[in-house]
This record gives structure tokens, sequence and C-alpha cells, in this order.
């Protein structure tokens, strides 16, 4: 059982207009196995959270902690951090020019792994993996995310969270951009993935239609850069009725 813990996250980010505030103190504690949703309007901080966590450089963490198993995850490097058992979903999957998906998959497994997984064993992971997700064979050749469709670049993602089993997946607004056929097959990526390997799921998204596939254990409200209330699935529906304006006004 593992446990990603946030105590009074504070974060700022610089402009031209100075340093601003994003996050005011956030407290969440995910356990393995566990799925929470966080939902806000846009501008409320969730993504600032996403990337915070991942060690993105653009974000300046001025109060609180955050821990794995009682590792502190600030004093980590980005790479470090992956190897502790994080995984970031991005909302904008980047390009990679020049690297193979095949290529990538397997470099990044060997990092975390200690050592190259047995070509013959890999090769059948990664086509079980793309088989799963409906993509064609011919995608391992191709550069990461290159030409790629949005709904591909998203497949891609969960292919990485199948095959790299990392302790905590943080998915950032996975179900942006995709269709109705195509949502369904990247969030049945997500639980297979969570069944196979007990990951625990952070879930940032604006809507309800991915908790219909996804369903969480635990909602989060957030506004204004923090969690303003916390509930069950029944919350999520209570935000599909009556939307954010209670929380945004507040």
């Amino acid at each position: 059982m593992s446990t990603l813990e946030i105590r009074g996250l504070k974060v700022s980010v610089d402009t031209e207009q100075g340093s601003i505030e994003i996050l005011k103190g956030v407290d969440l504690t995910i356990k393995s196995g566990e799925t929470h949703a966080i939902m806000g309007p846009n501008g409320s901080g969730k993504s600032t959270l996403a990337y915070s966590i991942a060690g993105h450089p653009k974000y300046t963490i001025t109060g609180g902690t955050v821990t794995l198993d009682g590792a502190d995850v600030l004093e980590m490097s980005v790479d470090e951090r992956a190897k502790a058992g994080l995984f970031l979903a991005m909302q904008y999957p980047v390009e990679v020019p020049g690297v193979s998906v095949s290529n990538f998959l397997r470099t990044a497994a060997t990092a975390l792994r200690g050592e190259a997984p047995k070509l013959r064993e890999w090769v059948g992971e990664v086509k079980s993996a793309m088989e799963s997700l409906k993509m064609d064979a011919s995608f391992a050749q191709r550069n990461v995310n290159e030409g790629f469709s949005g709904g591909e670049k998203k497949r891609h993602e969960i292919m990485q969270l199948e095959l790299l089993k990392p302790k905590f997946a943080i998915l950032d607004e996975t179900d942006s951009g995709l269709d109705v056929d195509a949502l369904r097959i990247v969030s049945e990526g997500v639980v297979r993935a969570k069944a196979a390997n007990n990951h625990g799921i952070l879930l940032i998204t604006h809507y309800t239609r991915i908790l219909r596939y996804i369903k969480p254990d635990f909602v989060h409200v957030f506004a204004n850069g923090r969690i303003v209330e916390e509930g069950g699935p029944e919350l999520a529906d209570k935000l599909e009725a009556n939307g954010y304006a209670e929380y945004v006004t507040a």
C-alpha cells in the first residue's frame, strides 16, 4: 500500500505583472487503489496541481509538502519522481521528433526498471497494449505524437500507463478532445491498468462524462486554488446538475 500525501501546498507562477499565487493551500491524500476526481472551472488551479506534483519548472512551490510513502517529492528531480512511481498524462501531450514510440517506451521502461526488458516479452507487452487500445501496430514505428490526432495522443498516454506501471497516475483532462468512442476506449484502458497494477489515480476533469467509465471513490471540488468541497460520486452528479457557480462566487 502506497500513499501520496499533499499538505498545505502553495504554488506561484511568475508573470509580467509579477508573481501570482495559484494554489493557496491544498490538502489531499491518495492511497493505492483509490480514484480521486478533481473537478472545477477553468482557471481554478487543477492543472497547476498536476504539473507541480510532476515537477514542472514553470511553477514555484512557496509552501507545503508533497510526500510519496514518506519521501519528499519536492526534493526530487523530474526523473526521480517518475522512478519513485509518479506518472502524468498531460492534457496536451508533446511531440518528440526523431524518437519512435517503440524506442521511447522501451527507454522509459529501462529507466524505471533498472534494466532493459527482454525484447521478446516487451514486444508482446506493447502489442497487447496497442490491441487493447485499438491502435494500429504501425504506430510503434512512428515518432512520438508526431502527426497524431488528439485521440491517438491520449491513447498513447494510456498505453504508457499500462506499460510503465506507476504507483500513482495523474490524468490531466484526459477526456478533452475525445469523441465518444475514443473516450470509452481510453477510459477502459485506465480501468484495466488500475485493475492490473492497483494504481492510485488523480483524475482532473471539467465534466462528468468520463466518470461514467472511471468510477471515482472521492470527488473534490477545486475553486480559487483550493479544495472547497469533498464527497463521493454523488457530488459529481450535483456538479453536473448545478455547475460551479456557487463555488466561484463564494
